[in-house]
């Protein structure tokens, strides 16, 4: 109806201008030529020539056809997305993958977002409402789409405590500005720049002794769902998304963001995690 109307409306403008060169029966055409266009698929193949492999603009990554069919079968019909088929009641989306993020990551627990910035956003909320979070100043970074550190912070309620240079940032300037009301430190992957020179950025190593002097979580955003160390395949500046085994923190967050948690002060960390598609 709406297609119809628009080429009647076209079709009046264009008289009126004295340059309608179509017969009355071509307006049965012409409509079905818009509503071919209107509900065409918007999604089109294109050829990646970035040189980025995991492109969001395009994308991010192909699926195996392995992966589309298991999508396929169970796109096609009804599935147990939220039904427990064992105690024959409702059950939980996130049990589908949860034990297998665990199983990967070594978490106890673990939750899927959307992307990146609202696995950010979640964590920094659940962790450090109404607190003050710690960031380097050099790490106040804007990513695709608009998404900006500060921003998410502001949205989640926690207050933004600066510290370091925007080129040099030591542990020592997170543990100078912790205060009663510090909620936990933030360290973020700068995404789609890099900083060379005269820089410094503390390891996450240096930042998980600061947190546990003082008790505090330690949320580190990679901004990257990998879980290999890309390297071996040619990819000299891949970062481990997880390393359970050489590293200890009380919390951590990427696109695929992992997390451990206190239960109390006197409990052992217990650990969950989540996985965001991208940034």
């Amino acid at each position: 109806m709406q297609a119809a109307r628009d080429v009647l409306e076209d079709a009046r403008r264009a008289t009126l201008d004295g340059g309608w060169t179509f017969a009355l029966a071509d307006l049965p055409g012409l409509v079905e030529q818009r509503v071919r266009a209107v509900t065409a698929p918007r999604l089109r193949p294109v050829l990646n020539a970035t040189g980025v492999i995991i492109h969001t603009n395009l994308g991010r990554a192909p699926l195996s056809p392995a992966a589309l069919e298991a999508a396929k079968q169970a796109a096609q019909g009804y599935s147990n997305l939220e039904f427990d088929l064992e105690a024959g009641e409702r059950g939980s989306r996130h049990t589908l993958v949860s034990d297998l993020l665990g199983r990967l990551t070594g978490a106890e627990d673990a939750l899927v977002t959307n992307n990146n910035a609202a696995a950010v956003l979640l964590i920094l909320t659940a962790l450090g409402q109404g607190g003050e979070a710690i960031i380097s100043r050099g790490q106040l970074v804007e990513i695709g789409g608009g998404f900006r550190i500060p921003d998410v912070m502001r949205q989640s309620g926690v207050s933004l405590i600066e510290v370091g240079t925007t080129n040099r940032t030591y542990a020592a300037d997170f543990e100078s500005a912790i205060t009663e009301h510090t909620a936990l430190l933030l360290r973020v992957h700068a995404s789609n720049f890099v900083q060379v020179g005269f820089v410094h950025q503390p390891t996450l190593a240096e930042l998980v002794e600061v947190g546990q002097r003082h008790a505090l979580p330690v949320v580190d955003d990679l901004g990257s769902g990998s879980l290999l160390d890309t390297s071996t395949f040619g990819n000299r500046r891949s970062r481990r998304a997880w390393r359970p085994a050489r590293l200890w923190w009380p919390f951590r967050a990427t696109s695929c963001w992992a997390v451990r948690r206190r239960a109390s002060s006197s409990a052992a960390p217990a650990r969950s995690a989540a996985c965001g598609n991208t940034r």
